[in-house]
């Protein structure tokens, strides 16, 4: 990864402030009146929300009508650990409010399984009962938990009523189990237990260290999410990323979205739309890696977006300027990461669309940008990392999950290690 000297000396110590202070209504411990912070919380992992659509979509939600009666129970990995925890649940594209009648933490053992004696009930302001309006979040009461760095938590939740799925994340990864009754108590969910591949309303882990946080963002679309990588092993490229800087106390957070784009709502609002969201609001961020265009090349003139213009060249870049102008303004470095090679991708699936000569030229001309304006604050060459040498509008084979498009676990963990780690986290 390139990196372009920026001073950042002088801000980091105000961010950091500034980052405590906002954490504060995530209810950051403190001392008595004049005596340091006890504590700090940091996000430690998250899914971004994305509204569910409709029947006329390309692809399937893959999520049921509706939750009745119902326990979900969702596997997450942290990136930091830390002695206590919360969890924070996310109504933001409900349109009824949202009745969640119980609610538990424990560690993950394996499948649907729990680790005994870890289980914990979480609390809303000291009740275990949550009505969320539409459009809210909410954060519950801390919990001791000992968390260490990579290891995996198990969230159930109790929807007592009919509940519409309509705030969830698509592509998950990981298996989550759904069975009727409370079940949040239960050591593992029933052999009987549906299977999904998809969150929902689960939107962040945080956890509370010493320290004050350090996180690294990861703001993509389905190669950042993992799509094509082997499910429930935690082997998208940041899960490698958040391995590499596990010993240095920074967390890795996902904000990938499959389908996401940069310029407009895709599987979910834009980039432009969510980097406050994802990214700025994320307590004491250090840097963004933008892996982003894609979909934005692909969709227009297939199924996905069969009646938009192509996208240009300029108009990427105009976004991707408009990205820095936003991170700098937030003293968070941005990392630019180059757009990886589809030639072939997927015959007679709807994503054979996104590659045509013509795209290519843009992706090209994109990438070449990235490369050598100097406007980021470094480079993730994505691009140079996953294509063949020998063709390199194509993915090296090795690299590619199969369908021309997505890396598979070998081509994920290239893309983390390419990735300079003390470029992306200069203070420079």
């Amino acid at each position: 990864m390139q990196a372009r000297a920026r001073n950042h000396g002088v801000w980091h110590k105000a961010a950091a402030a500034a980052a405590l202070a906002a954490t504060l209504t995530l209810g950051t411990q403190v001392a008595a009146a004049g005596a340091p912070l006890a504590s700090y919380w940091s996000s430690s992992w998250t899914a971004s929300p994305q509204p569910l659509w409709g029947g006329e979509f390309v692809l399937p939600t893959n999520v049921p009508f509706q939750f009745n009666r119902q326990t979900v129970r969702q596997v997450a990995r942290l990136s930091v650990g830390g002695s206590r925890l919360r969890v924070e649940v996310s109504n933001e594209f409900g349109t009824q409010p949202l009745h969640i009648d119980a609610l538990r933490i424990a560690r993950h053992q394996e499948g649907s399984a729990v680790v005994s004696g870890t289980e914990r009930v979480l609390y809303f302001g000291g009740r275990s009962q949550l009505v969320l309006a539409p459009g809210a979040r909410a954060v519950s009461d801390p919990v001791d938990l000992a968390v260490p760095a990579l290891s995996r938590v198990a969230v159930s939740m109790y929807l007592p009523r009919p509940t519409a799925p309509s705030t969830f994340h698509w592509n998950a990864n990981q298996t989550a189990y759904l069975a009727d009754g409370d079940l949040t108590a239960a050591p593992a969910m029933p052999a009987t237990a549906a299977k999904l591949g998809t969150r929902v309303f689960l939107s962040a882990l945080l956890v509370d260290r010493p320290e004050p946080p350090v996180a690294v963002v990861t703001l993509g679309d389905s190669l950042t999410d993992g799509n094509g990588t082997t499910p429930d092993t935690d082997h998208r490229w940041p899960d490698f990323l958040a391995e590499r800087l596990s010993g240095r106390g920074v967390a890795v957070l996902n904000a990938g979205i499959a389908g996401g784009r940069l310029l407009r709502d895709g599987m979910g609002p834009s980039g432009l739309a969510r980097v406050q969201r994802d990214v700025l609001a994320q307590p004491g961020v250090r840097a963004v890696i933008v892996k982003l265009g894609t979909n934005d090349i692909g969709y227009p003139g297939g199924p996905f977006a069969p009646h938009e213009a192509q996208v240009t060249a300029q108009e990427m870049i105009d976004g991707l300027r408009q990205l820095i102008a936003l991170a700098h303004a937030h003293n968070v470095r941005i990392i630019g990461g180059t757009i990886a090679p589809n030639e072939g991708v997927a015959a007679g699936t709807p994503i054979e669309a996104h590659h045509s000569v013509a795209k290519n030229k843009v992706r090209e001309a994109v990438n070449q940008w990235i490369r050598k304006s100097g406007e980021f604050d470094g480079v993730a060459d994505f691009d140079a990392v996953l294509r063949d040498p020998a063709r390199p509008t194509r993915m090296l084979p090795a690299y590619d999950a199969g369908d021309h498009l997505h890396p598979g676990d070998v081509g994920a963990r290239a893309m983390a290690q390419s990735i300079d780690l003390d470029a992306l986290l200069s203070e420079q």
